[in-house]
């Protein structure tokens, strides 16, 4: 059963992280499309409200907010301007990430994993901490985590898989990270489900528009956990189905 409310009381409220452009963007473009209020959240402000403004000019009900992943005060910031415009969050979706530096695990050091951990695994504990009173107030809260199969150790381990053929030790350690939190959040936090979406091998900026799908079947599973209410938590699935931890 998907929410697809469009009357002032009932509208359903979304924020997106990274939403400036790729999944963030196109996740937000298709929920403001069912008449969803969408908070796009984008570190930098001028992408960030140019996406707005864009996506505004289509009909739909979207406000810009600034949102650095990696900062407390701007987290706190922006919580309390979307707080200005709703008393409660339904769907959260932690879609910032980076994918760090592209280099062999033989050549990294601690220091190159410091800022892909920070947008890729601190940043969703953070913004969702902080958004959490938000979600509580919401009747079926969820969180929806941008994660990879490149962070599944079933599919890293599979010769047939490609996620196997790039040893790194920064974006797929991260996801991995970022699953196991996941998990721990559903456990930890029963009254707000929190899943986890692989877009896949998406044509986005983070692999230089190299990947073999469309941004749109990139976010099906992203959507398709945002909009499912009710539904299950601590799931892990890309647009064809479960995926093997």
């Amino acid at each position: 059963m998907s929410e697809q409310h469009n009357t002032s009381n009932s509208t359903t409220t979304v924020l997106i992280t990274g939403g400036n452009k790729g999944l963030g963007y196109e996740t937000a473009r298709r929920l403001g499309e069912l008449g969803w209020r969408v908070f796009l959240g984008a570190r930098d402000e001028t992408r960030g409200r140019r996406a707005a403004e864009r996506l505004g000019a289509g009909g739909a009900d979207v406000t810009f907010v600034q949102l650095d992943v990696t900062s407390d005060d701007s987290v706190t910031e922006a919580a309390r301007i979307v707080r200005e415009h709703t008393d409660r969050l339904d769907v959260l979706v932690n879609n910032a990430g980076i994918t760090g530096e592209l280099i062999g695990p033989e050549e990294t050091l601690p220091q190159h994993l410091i800022p892909v951990f920070r947008v890729n695994v601190l940043g969703p504990i953070r913004v969702t901490g902080v958004f959490l009173p938000l979600l509580r107030a919401a009747h079926d809260p969820r969180v929806v985590m941008v994660s990879s199969g490149a962070g599944s150790l079933t599919i890293t381990t599979n010769p047939e898989r490609k996620e196997s053929t790039f040893p790194h030790l920064m974006y797929p350690v991260s996801k991995a990270a970022l699953n196991m939190i996941t998990v721990q959040y559903a456990k930890g936090i029963p009254d707000v489900r929190f899943n986890l979406a692989d877009p896949g091998f998406t044509a986005t900026d983070l692999n230089a528009h190299q990947g073999t799908q469309t941004v749109t079947e990139g976010t099906d599973a992203i959507v398709e956990f945002a909009t499912t209410s009710p539904g299950h938590t601590a799931q892990y699935r890309d647009r064809l189905g479960a995926l093997p931890w």
